[in-house]
């Protein structure tokens, strides 16, 4: 707590912010709280003792008498707050590492994810293997409740998903073990490059132990240099010391012998890039004394988390094969995306939205020879356009105009007119969502509901 300063600065009002914010008021801090806009959530934390400030632009003036500040995800290291607090030497930091700091000592043991994709699918199901073993937890970070709610419990072990932006802005954040899934070109604007993105992310390994994918070559190369007791995990055969895959079954070699756990066609979501996921999960766990018995049950049993590689209607042709609809709109970035696209063939691809300075030119000329045709939306859009005018000039374009999310209702209409019998629509968009939507949950639900109103399908596409 002494590691917490008496006047605090929170930057911004979202769940993270507002949070931060009630949790310092209850410590009996000082707190200052900025966001560009008034708000109702604003003034109630004035209501109960924050000072408040709302401007477009941030004044530097707020910073005076200011020990420390605590910033929302969405603040980049450019930011004229950050900027300004870091030339006058204020610390800054993130909710998940005031959680940190707010720990007492007989707070619950951190087990951490990072990684360019897989995080929610990795963290649920470590969640679902502590509990299988009879632990306190919940999945938590970035999703779930906020950390500060439950730094001091009521929980044994947290399951915490950490984004690369939450990770930059921590200091002294230490899990008992944390786990780097993969790594590729993501959030780049906001990091300013790929290796300062990289590196924000190796802050997950500054505890006890580094959980790590071998078969991730800019993973395993960090790895290499991290402070940790080191486990890795790979989609091949594991040698001592590391989950892997044998003769169709997730292995657990950690002991003096592989034991194996459960079988790969267990592993829900399907893919190669879930079983990795469950691997890290059955890493991690393992740290705290999870055995095989308790992850099995916890793989069997696991529910996937919407969004993410389900198909949402599969519709009847009348030519044996129907056209199924797979609702993948968690893939916001190319690593992502590709994922998806390498499990369906023949494909009729919906991408496009906020591509944060990424290149999808590579994706384009792998993925081409599976695409029937493309549908493209977003801001970004002709920059997708642009890649199959370069890579992939034989595959159809449909580039739709629309603004909101009443574009997919214009998207199923071209996907449906270019599928075939056997096909497969895929919404993985590879990029971000927050130019036409909410949120990537917002767009995936806005693609189920427009094949329910356009095909007539029922559709499986909801958040429930």
């Amino acid at each position: 707590m002494d590691q917490i300063a008496d006047r605090v600065l929170v930057a911004g009002t979202g769940i993270a912010g507002a949070a931060s914010a009630e949790a310092l008021l209850d410590t009996g801090r000082t707190v200052v709280v900025y966001d560009r806009t008034d708000s109702e959530r604003l003034r109630e934390l004035e209501s109960r003792g924050a000072g408040v400030a709302a401007a477009e632009e941030f004044d530097p003036s707020l910073l005076e008498g200011v020990e420390q500040v605590v910033v929302s995800p969405g603040f980049p290291p450019g930011h004229p707050l950050a900027k300004a607090a870091a030339e006058r030497g204020i610390e800054t930091y993130s909710e998940p590492e005031l959680a940190w700091r707010l720990r007492g000592p007989e707070a619950p043991r951190w087990l951490a994810v990072t990684g360019t994709n897989g995080k929610t699918t990795t963290t649920t199901m470590l969640a679902a293997m502590l509990k299988a073993a009879g632990l306190r937890t919940a999945a938590l970070g970035n999703i779930g409740e906020p950390l500060v709610h439950a730094a001091n419990g009521p929980y044994d072990v947290l399951a915490v998903e950490l984004s690369s932006q939450q990770l930059h802005w921590s200091r002294l954040l230490a899990p008992t073990a944390g786990a780097m899934l993969n790594l590729a070109a993501d959030h780049l604007s906001w990091h300013g490059g790929f290796d300062a993105y990289s590196k924000a992310k190796t802050a997950v390994w500054r505890g006890q132990a580094a959980v790590f994918n071998r078969d991730d070559p800019a993973v395993a190369a960090l790895a290499e240099h991290a402070n940790a007791r080191s486990t890795a995990f790979t989609l091949g055969e594991p040698e001592p010391g590391a989950f892997g895959v044998a003769l169709g079954h997730l292995v657990d070699y950690t002991g003096g012998s592989p034991v194996p756990i459960c079988s790969v066609d267990e592993v829900r979501p399907a893919g190669a890039h879930n079983v990795a996921n469950a691997l890290a999960a059955a890493a991690l766990a393992s740290h705290v004394g999870v055995g095989p018995d308790a992850v099995a049950r916890a793989v069997r049993d696991y529910s996937p988390e919407p969004h993410r590689n389900v198909v949402v209607a599969t519709v009847p042709t009348g030519e044996g094969a129907g056209i199924r609809w797979v609702d993948d709109s968690k893939a916001s970035n190319p690593h992502a995306a590709a994922a998806a696209l390498a499990a369906y063939d023949p494909v009729v691809w919906i991408a496009g939205g906020q591509l944060k300075g990424v290149d999808v030119s590579d994706l384009v000329e792998r993925f081409a020879s599976r695409m029937r045709a493309a549908v493209l939306i977003g801001v970004d859009r002709a920059e997708i356009a642009d890649a199959f005018a370069r890579h992939a000039p034989s595959v159809p374009l449909v580039v739709l105009d629309g603004e909101d999310d009443s574009v997919m209702t214009d998207v199923v209409t071209a996907a449906a007119a270019h599928a075939r019998p056997g096909d497969t629509v895929l919404l993985s968009p590879a990029a971000a969502s927050y130019d036409m939507f909410d949120s990537y949950a917002h767009r995936g639900r806005a693609f189920a509901a427009a094949i329910g109103q356009t095909l007539g399908m029922n559709t499986a596409g909801g958040d429930a």
